[in-house]
């Protein structure tokens, strides 16, 4: 498949985090399922990070994904979905497919809390994820072809076990 180039806003983000003390990432992470406004103690610390002239409406995206980085700080290739098609094997195969085709479903107020389940799944696995793709194709979630759930869908059901 090919991927459309991710934003430099994004690229420039990950790579913030990744500079990130252990206490700052713990601060990140104690924050994750909060809005901006619900967070606590990392304000600050979010807005230094943020590029200068990410738009208005990516901030809450970009604040998910900071206090999500934290519970698996090594970057992988590919996307998310091809990351959780990593955590399929036999056993697990159906449930795991149920819970992806409802991530592809999740609209803008469900996607954060469906991520962050994901996300701590595939941490209790060891599998890694490619956070600037993720940072990128969330951002876009919310287009009306859905064109990013058309891409996941196609990575992650392709590969068959």
């Amino acid at each position: 498949m090919n991927r459309r180039e991710p934003s430099e806003n994004a690229k420039l983000f990950i790579e913030k985090l990744k500079k990130l003390t252990a206490g700052e990432k713990a601060r990140l992470k104690r924050n994750a399922g909060n809005k901006i406004a619900e967070s606590r103690e990392v304000m600050g610390l979010f807005y230094r990070l943020l590029p200068e002239g990410t738009p208005a409406y990516d901030h809450e995206t970009f604040f998910l994904v900071a206090t999500l980085f934290p519970m698996i700080d090594v970057t992988e290739t590919g996307s998310f979905a091809s990351s959780m098609s990593k955590a399929k094997n036999k056993k697990n195969e159906k449930g795991l497919d149920k819970r992806f085709e409802i991530l592809l479903d999740s609209d803008s107020e469900q996607i954060g809390f469906r991520i962050r389940q994901a996300v701590h799944y595939l941490s209790s696995q060891k599998i890694r994820i490619h956070w600037v793709s993720l940072l990128d194709d969330l951002t876009h979630w919310t287009h009306p072809d859905r064109y990013i759930q058309q891409e996941w869908a196609r990575e992650y059901f392709r590969k068959s076990i």
